[in-house]
């Protein structure tokens, strides 16, 4: 057994200073405040698997040290690049270099100090790190647009389905004596982001199958654009059938968790089928035991 204190206090004060900006930067967004709860989270994942920190026998190739920690000052290089440029750069774009910075540093550490038989426990656990970066602008933009338009395409789906008139142009609905536009703010890109993370974390400490952990992943996004599009239709109906003034009501402005609940409830039967499934397969290759 190797002794870890002292490189876990060495990684714990290297990380120190990304984790208290990425803190305070949680703290003030509406959209990444669920960053706060990674490294927990990542802690705690690790922490379910502490029985495989008892030995140390056989060190990882220090191919793969070199590898990540290079990774890492290419990170640290491009976010000292972006911090002195003559060009403002974008703090949320700086701290998700930051971020990719202390995951990689910390898997280079992992393989560093671990036994190499050990490190497949820490694969999802430190790469949960990078989930605690933000998204840098662009692909957090591209992805509000693509959330924004495939939900309006849902809505206008199930306006069609049930008959109500509607003429969409874009992100602009039609309506019987009313119009109203899918805002980019009405994506919901914060209750996707967090239901990914969610579906992730209960893979892991569900499931066995990798393949259906992945499974799992991949229906958020659908069960996202039917949450998104049942939304959106609700308050078109309600603004049809109600008045005009349902588009300022509780439900519009506020209603984003109530919609968040519901989605959950697809998503748990899902998990609960691919629970199913996993554990009849578990038994079909388990051995039997001899009477």
């Amino acid at each position: 057994m190797r002794n870890l204190t002292v490189p876990a206090l060495i990684l714990l004060l290297a990380v120190s200073l990304p984790l208290y900006q990425v803190g305070r930067f949680a703290l003030q967004s509406h959209l990444y405040s669920h960053l706060i709860l990674i490294p927990l989270i990542s802690v705690y994942l690790q922490w379910l698997k502490r029985s495989h920190f008892q030995v140390w026998e056989r060190p990882a190739p220090r191919a793969w040290v070199v590898a990540f920690s290079a990774l890492s000052l290419i990170c640290l290089t491009g976010y000292i690049l972006m911090l002195n440029s003559s060009e403002p750069s974008s703090p949320q774009d700086l701290l998700a270099l930051e971020v990719y910075a202390l995951a990689f540093f910390t898997a280079g550490w992992a393989c560093l100090f671990l036994d190499a038989r050990v490190l497949p426990s820490t694969i999802f656990p430190i790469g949960f790190l990078f989930l605690m970066a933000p998204f840098p602008v662009v692909i957090e933009t591209a992805l509000e647009n693509f959330l924004q338009h495939a939900s309006a395409v849902v809505a206008h789906g199930i306006f069609s389905l049930v008959g109500t008139p509607v003429l969409r142009e874009g992100t602009y609905f039609h309506l019987p004596d009313f119009n109203m536009e899918v805002a980019p703010e009405c994506s919901g890109i914060n209750s996707t982001l967090v239901l990914f993370i969610v579906s992730l974390v209960a893979g892991q400490l569900f499931l066995r199958s990798p393949w259906k952990r992945g499974i799992l992943a991949l229906v958020v996004l659908p069960i996202a654009l039917l949450r998104n599009g049942v939304r959106i239709f609700t308050i078109g109906e309600l603004c049809v059938h109600v008045g005009p003034h349902m588009i300022n009501s509780y439900i519009h402005r506020h209603g984003g968790p109530i919609f968040f609940a519901a989605s959950l409830v697809p998503f748990i039967l899902i998990l609960l089928s691919l629970l199913k499934s996993d554990r009849s397969a578990a038994q079909k290759i388990k051995p039997s035991v001899p009477s």
